[in-house]
């Protein structure tokens, strides 16, 4: 058990890890973004390089921590975060450009498990997730502070299968880290975003949390308010443009803005 417990925790540390404090990028948007974003905005910024020749420096972690970056002074140019909560305490401390705010993308809520797992469920009000943890954990990101976490526990709660299930939780600090967990076989079970489940041939979607059991996932993205780079405002406009789009909905993205 005690092994179990050090080769999880070496999980979630190693999946932290190259998530790295940020540095100022020198001619470069600095850009940090949920981690859930890394595959589709990673092809985004090659993308805008292709059509501009500038690049970004994108930096990936959870909303909670790069907020907290932001707030101690990183040099970020853009923040995209994988929810409004996290927007909104940056606005309130006057550290985002306001205007310059958008509503960019959504996502689903999903629960994943190993790929050659045999469990089955139907995600519906009371549905036996202990059973298909059969006493093992379900990763999770961190319900108090982390996007993705909060949202999979405002889904249990309105499922009405929370309580059996809080001491049996693996908190992550980040989704990919989560995601990690279970595609490594160390938990039965997972609740991540669809596109970052999409991106792992190790992990299947046993299914769907309804819309209507949690907030809606919302990333929305603003320019940094102490942000001095002079291409910023174009990257986060071509964010909103068709090519971006494109490339955000074969990651399995919601395009919210218009």
């Amino acid at each position: 058990m005690i092994a179990r417990r050090a080769c999880v925790m070496g999980l979630m540390s190693a999946a932290a890890a190259i998530l790295p404090v940020p540095v100022s990028a020198a001619g470069k948007v600095n850009v940090f973004a949920a981690a859930s974003l890394k595959n589709a905005l990673d092809e985004v910024s090659a993308a805008w390089k292709a059509a501009s020749s500038k690049e970004t420096a994108n930096t990936f972690a959870a909303s909670s921590a790069l907020a907290r970056q932001i707030e101690a002074g990183a040099p970020a140019d853009i923040f995209i975060s994988a929810d409004l909560d996290w927007m909104k305490y940056l606005s309130g401390k006057k550290l985002i450009a306001e205007s310059s705010m958008v509503k960019l993308l959504g996502n689903t809520l999903v629960l994943v498990a190993p790929a050659g797992s045999r469990a089955a469920v139907t995600i519906a009000p009371g549905f036996d997730l202990a059973g298909v943890l059969k006493g093992g954990k379900l990763a999770i990101c961190d319900v108090k502070a982390v996007p993705a976490g909060k949202y999979g526990k405002a889904a249990l709660e309105k499922l009405g299968v929370w309580d059996k299930v809080e001491g049996s939780l693996a908190q992550a600090e980040n989704v990919r880290a989560a995601l990690k967990l279970v595609s490594a076989g160390e938990a039965p079970a997972g609740i991540v975003y669809r596109t970052d489940a999409n991106e792992e041939k190790k992990v299947k979607v046993l299914g769907a949390f309804p819309p209507d059991t949690h907030p809606e996932i919302v990333y929305p993205a603003a320019l940094v308010a102490a942000s001095k780079s002079p291409d910023a405002a174009e990257f986060l406009a071509f964010l909103q443009s068709d090519k971006a789009h494109d490339i955000f909905r074969a990651h399995g993205f919601i395009i919210l803005v218009r």
